[in-house]
C-alpha cells in the first residue's frame, strides 16, 4: 500500500477517547504533528500520556476518535506497513539479554527479511555500523547490552528503531531514570535525527530547551498546546501540576525556563 503526504500534517488525532472499565482515560483530544518538528507531551502521572502513545502506534484502538499518518486513518494501514514507518522506544529498558550491542541490533532487522531471501550480512553490517555510529556507540559494538549503563541502553534501543529508517519516532518517558547528563544527552541526539519525534516528558525544562511544540494534558483532556513559550506559563503550570512557579528567557537560548517555589506542602516543587 502506498502512503503519501498531501500537506504539512505528518500525524493528526482527531477527537480522540479511550477509556478501561472503569474509568475514561482519554478525553476528546485533538490535535496535529507537523512534519519534521520534534513534540512533547507534558502532564502529571496518570493523565494518559502513555495511553495516547499507544493509540498512536496501533497498540490500542480508540473507542472513538481517530488517528491519521499521512492524510490515512491507521486502521487501514497494515502493522507491518506502519512499522517500516513509525518507530517505537519505550520507557523500561528490556533485561536478561545475554547479547552484544550489535546482536540486539540485528533483531531490529527480522522483520525487514524477506523469507525466501537469503540474508545479506554484508549489508545487515554496513546497516548496524551506520546507526551505531550515528548514536555514539561503534566502541560498545561487542559489548554485552547489560553491562552498558542506563544512557547507551537508551541510545542502542534508539539506534535499534532506527534501523527501521522511520519518518516518525515515538518514546515514552526517554530521559525516565537517568542522571542529567544522559538526559541532555538523548535529547540532543533525539533533536539531531532531522525527522519527527513524538515524546512523553516530564521534566518542563527539558521539553522547553528540545521540543517546538507541546502538549499539554489533564485528566485525559488536551488543555493547551502550541510553542513552549505559548504553553509553560505561571498559570498553566500552577492549573496542571499545582505548583507555583516563575517562567523567564532562558540566559543560554530563547526557550522559557521554569523556576519552583519552594514554599513546603501542596505546592513545594521536588
Amino acid at each position: 500500500m502506498q502512503i503519501t503526504a498531501q500537506n504539512n500534517s505528518h500525524m493528526e488525532v482527531k477527537q480522540l477517547s479511550w477509556s478501561t472499565s472503569t474509568k475514561k482515560v482519554l478525553d476528546n483530544l485533538s490535535f496535529t504533528i507537523e512534519r519534521g518538528k520534534f513534540v512533547g507531551i507534558l502532564g502529571p502521572n496518570g493523565v494518559g500520556k502513555s495511553s495516547l502513545l499507544r493509540c498512536m502506534y496501533k497498540y490500542m484502538s480508540p473507542d472513538s476518535g481517530e488517528v491519521l499518518f499521512n492524510n490515512q486513518n491507521i486502521k487501514t494501514i497494515s502493522h507491518k506497513n506502519f512499522a517500516s514507518k513509525v518507530a517505537v522506544v519505550l520507557q523500561h529498558t528490556p533485561i536478561g539479554f545475554s547479547m552484544t550491542a550489535r546482536q540486539l541490533l540485528a533483531t531490529g532487522l527480522i522483520n525487514q527479511q524477506k523469507w525466501w531471501q537469503p540474508i545479506n550480512h554484508s549489508a545487515e553490517k554496513i546497516e548496524i555500523d551506520r546507526v551505531l555510529s550515528l548514536v555514539g556507540l561503534t566502541s560498545k559494538a561487542d559489548q554485552i547490552f547489560e553491562s552498558l549503563s542506563g544512557g547507551e541502553r537508551q541510545r542502542l534501543l534508539i539506534a535499534r528503531a532506527l534501523l527501521q529508517k522511520p519518518e516518525i519516532l515515538l518514546l515514552d518517558e526517554p530521559t525516565n531514570h537517568l542522571d542529567v547528563g544522559y538526559q541532555l544527552e538523548i535529547l540532543t541526539l533525539i533533536k539531531s535525527l532531522e525527522i519527527t519525534v513524538v515524546a512523553t516528558i516530564h521534566d518542563l525544562n527539558l521539553a522547553s530547551a528540545f521540543c517546538d511544540k507541546l502538549l499539554l494534558l489533564r485528566e485525559g483532556k488536551l488543555i493547551k498546546s502550541g510553542s513552549p513559550a505559548q504553553v509553560l506559563t505561571p498559570a498553566s503550570i500552577e492549573t496542571i501540576y499545582g505548583i507555583k512557579t516563575e517562567v523567564d528567557r532562558h540566559p543560554h537560548g530563547c526557550h522559557p525556563r521554569v523556576t519552583y517555589h519552594f514554599d513546603g506542602g501542596r505546592n513545594a516543587a521536588v
